[in-house]
């Protein structure tokens, strides 16, 4: 038995029956479940971490507009398949220790995917694939640059590059700055290659900033 260990809300749109037959087992679960039946999708994707929808009284209108994961209930197979790597189809009855591992999998997969992009102005950082995306352009960037940019993010101020060799770079101290800023220099040249952009990294009095 579970006591809700990972913590995740996952909503179900569903009948009373089936909602009733999942409350009779949900000490079994590794995730709170919770009844959202007639809840907006704004809601439904700022309340909960995934949700369980039976077909049978699915409003595909309201699905479309679901964003995070979804796990589909079916009493009889359905043709196609899915090719949202974010959705999950089981068929009546299911085997409820399968039925919650693939609910936690797919909540945790999602997390980890969500927490690995990183919006910056205009481009997304993708800290799992080591690239930097703007529109359909893509730049691949090793793991320290990808720190780089990362950090100046989050600081969202200027690091200095005395800073960026230390923490960033991870060179002893003894190590010179111009080192830093070759590597820097060649990242913005990267970068205005891809992207034709001469300012996504600012040199400032103080080192270096988004």
């Amino acid at each position: 038995m579970h006591n809700n260990s990972y913590n995740v809300k996952v909503g179900c749109i569903s009948s009373k029956n089936f909602i009733k037959s999942l409350e009779e087992v949900k000490s079994f679960f590794g995730f709170k479940l919770v009844d959202i039946k007639g809840n907006s999708e704004t809601s439904i994707n700022n309340s909960c971490n995934a949700v369980i929808i039976e077909t049978k009284v699915e409003n595909k209108n309201l699905s479309k507009k679901i964003k995070i994961p979804k796990i589909f209930i079916q009493e009889k197979p359905q043709k196609g398949v899915s090719k949202n790597p974010f959705e999950a189809i089981l068929k009546l009855p299911i085997n409820i220790i399968e039925f919650n591992q693939t609910v936690v999998d797919l909540c945790k997969k999602y997390e980890f995917e969500k927490n690995s992009l990183v919006k910056i102005r205009d481009y997304i950082l993708d800290k799992n694939e080591r690239v930097l995306k703007k529109g359909s352009k893509v730049l691949k960037i090793t793991e320290k640059e990808t720190h780089f940019i990362d950090m100046l993010n989050f600081y969202q101020k200027s690091l200095s590059k005395d800073y960026i060799l230390k923490n960033i770079w991870a060179y002893s101290s003894n190590t010179d700055t111009h080192t830093v800023e070759t590597h820097i220099y060649r990242l913005r040249q990267k970068i205005q290659d891809s992207f034709g952009d001469t300012n996504f990294i600012k040199n400032t009095p103080n080192g270096y900033s988004l």
